[in-house]
């Protein structure tokens, strides 16, 4: 198999897995539906683990007509198809969100996740604003290697997390909120500025990103 191959419209990496143990994600965003089949179909020919990322109703449903065998999910915009299942890790990964608006990011970092071989535990509307809920979950994550949590709004949720079971903690803001949340940028930089050292963060929505850092945390982990 070449690492690259072109199709006329895009560069595959199809080498990409081999590499680094994450297949090369399939961005639907710009991309027409004739596309992603093209690029989907591929990968199928090729046996390789397939991935798409955000992708709507309408690709969602062009890829699945064309390619019966894929796998998707509404709210996560993923769309898969495994043939070899990639070596998790030994312990699972926790998934948390601040609020039900927020769960579509938080399940395509799960879903990457469990895609790259990982046991995943997955808990939405943990927000601070029922600061109990929070609480509530910390102890079912005990034995997790790795966090990803989730928010939108002001962004304290993945602080709390961290300062209170001092596991490394991936933080996803999302483009949830109003006005002033401008987009999810209010959001990023309070993470960002968290006083809590074992808080890295990933860019807005990008639940893709945060599955994948913490598959590779995991991995390494044990």
């Amino acid at each position: 198999m070449n690492a690259a191959e072109y199709l006329g419209h895009s560069f595959l990496d199809l080498g990409r897995q081999a590499r680094t143990g994450v297949p090369e994600a399939v961005f639907a965003p710009g991309k027409t539906a004739a596309q992603l089949v093209s690029i989907a179909g591929r990968f199928l020919d090729s046996r390789s683990n397939l991935l798409v990322t955000k992708c709507d109703e309408a690709k969602r449903a062009a890829l699945r007509r064309a390619h019966p065998g894929l796998h998707a999910s509404a709210r996560s915009g993923l769309v898969w198809k495994l043939f070899e299942k990639p070596r998790g890790g030994r312990k699972p990964i926790g998934f948390l969100s601040a609020g039900t608006s927020d769960l579509p990011v938080l399940l395509e970092a799960a879903l990457t996740a469990a895609f790259l071989g990982h046991r995943v535990k997955v808990y939405s509307d943990c927000g601070v604003a029922g600061l109990h809920r929070t609480v509530k979950r910390l102890g079912q994550l005990e034995g997790c290697g790795v966090l990803v949590v989730v928010a939108g709004m002001e962004g304290a949720l993945p602080t709390v997390v961290s300062a209170l079971t001092g596991k490394p903690v991936i933080a996803v803001p999302t483009s949830t909120g109003y006005g002033a949340a401008q987009g999810g940028l209010t959001t990023l930089h309070a993470m960002v500025g968290s006083c809590s050292p074992t808080v890295a963060v990933v860019n807005i929505d990008n639940g893709f990103g945060a599955g994948c850092m913490a598959s590779a945390i995991n991995r390494e982990i044990g």
